[in-house]
């Protein structure tokens, strides 16, 4: 999951500048659901011995202790992330917004203190989010809310478990965790793209490893197809994007924009449905094939698929051994900032005798 910009503070004594300015009141608001996310807290040792709790619940409380404590087996930074437990009271825990021109991939940034520059907002406030997405759409950008369950806080706090994030799935239960605390250990200022994707390969294969060293082979598989899943869905969206880019770059009217973005709308349905859909062992793709073009929902695609398939050749070529893959990662990108990530991962997994490839925005 993402990282949610949070303030690491509540803000007070703005007077008129709280009333004044949008920011103020956004940082505000983040500021007191951080707090109140982190005054809720329970230890999950504690409720593990709360008789209330259903079996099964405690169940995948157990699971995310067990893997918290592999987790830093293998060199991941787990701290005391997920050590407690938040009921957040409701069933969305924020809407995270993203947006882009119409007539190029061209993400809306935002620029924060500590984490660089990123290509969404998160808010825990609903009329706030829809407030900012119609001032986008205003200014005639293609914008994208979605629900998330989870963010991580870079280590500046204890992260709790949220009640949002307790999937009743033991697989993508066990990812999560593992994506979250991958967060605590590795992180690119102003790379969303590089981090996101990294995540995703560490919280998969590291849940298909966590699982066969249980002799869990089902579960194990489960992990590994889903992973395998994704980079060919990052595929799909590669090729879905770099069409739209090529179409945009000649700058099509408007009546030639839309029945453009129609017309590549149903050939990536086709390629979807038809190339892609054979291919995928835990996915069905009727509801992705049936989106119309949205570039913010593309930016947003991009956040966590972006050159996956360079992650896993990293990974093979460290044995297909998460702590290996990890503690090399952690040298590779270590002082740099931005595209310069997916730059160095670049020369690291090519032959010197190959010519350089094009990296996906």
């Amino acid at each position: 999951m993402g990282i949610l910009i949070v303030a690491l503070a509540l803000f007070t004594g703005y007077g008129a500048a709280y009333l004044a300015s949008e920011d103020v009141r956004y940082l505000t608001r983040a500021g007191i659901e951080q707090t109140a996310i982190l005054q809720k807290r329970r230890p999950l040792s504690e409720l593990l011995g709360d008789s209330a709790i259903p079996a099964t619940d405690r169940g995948y409380l157990e699971l995310v202790l067990a893997v918290r404590e592999y987790a830093a087996r293998l060199g991941l930074e787990a701290k005391e992330t997920y050590t407690t437990y938040t009921d957040v009271g409701r069933d969305t825990l924020l809407l995270s917004l993203t947006g882009s021109k119409r007539d190029c991939i061209c993400p809306v940034t935002w620029k924060y203190p500590i984490v660089g520059r990123v290509p969404y907002k998160g808010f825990f406030d609903p009329a706030m989010a829809e407030r900012e997405a119609a001032e986008l759409e205003d200014k005639g950008l293609d914008v994208w809310l979605r629900p998330a369950a989870a963010y991580s806080t870079l280590g500046w706090f204890n992260d709790p478990l949220l009640s949002t994030a307790l999937v009743r799935d033991t697989v993508e239960l066990a990812a999560l965790v593992f994506h979250e605390i991958a967060h605590n250990t590795i992180y690119v200022k102003s790379a969303t793209a590089f981090n996101e994707s990294l995540a995703q390969l560490i919280g998969y294969r590291a849940a298909e490893q966590f699982f066969r060293t249980r002799g869990e082979t089902v579960l194990a598989d489960r992990a590994r197809d889903r992973w395998l899943d994704e980079i060919e869905l990052a595929d799909y969206y590669r090729r879905l994007i770099d069409t739209l880019t090529t179409f945009y770059d000649g700058k099509p009217a408007a009546e030639a924009l839309e029945s453009g973005r129609q017309a590549i709308a149903a050939w990536s349905k086709s390629e979807l449905e038809n190339r892609y859909g054979p291919r995928l062992k835990t996915y069905r793709v009727a509801r992705i094939a049936e989106r119309p073009i949205n570039n913010a929902q593309l930016v947003g695609v991009l956040l966590y698929r972006t050159n996956l398939d360079w992650f896993e050749r990293w990974f093979q070529a460290r044995g297909a051994a998460v702590e290996t893959a990890v503690a090399q990662m952690r040298t590779l990108v270590a002082g740099i900032e931005g595209d310069s990530a997916f730059a160095r991962l670049r020369s690291a997994i090519e032959p010197a005798t190959d010519p350089p490839a094009a990296v996906t925005p």
